[in-house]
């Protein structure tokens, strides 16, 4: 049963990280990466690694991701995204 559990874990990860590097919206990819990080913790728990577990759980969903959102909301790329998808629906009708 544990395999079975830790095999779907390895292929939702494949799907993230796939699904990551092909999404052209960026805040999609960055909560894809996020559910990566977060399931790759899972993961090291699993192979009896609380330590990495809870490093990969911090680092990755959470200190890396706030890091990214601040920095698209510097940059405006978040604010610049949400106006051409306003755009294209605008155009749309």
């Amino acid at each position: 049963m544990m395999k079975v559990i830790l095999l779907l874990l390895v292929l939702f990860l494949i799907v993230c990280a796939v699904s990551a590097s092909i999404t052209k919206n960026v805040l999609v990819s960055i909560i894809i990466f996020m559910s990566y990080s977060l399931i790759m913790s899972i993961i090291w728990v699993f192979l009896q690694a609380p330590d990495l577990a809870i490093t990969e759980a911090a680092v990755g969903a959470g200190v890396t991701t706030v890091l990214f959102f601040a920095t698209l909301r510097r940059i405006n790329a978040i604010d610049a995204q949400d106006k051409k998808e306003e755009r294209r629906e605008q155009d749309k009708k």
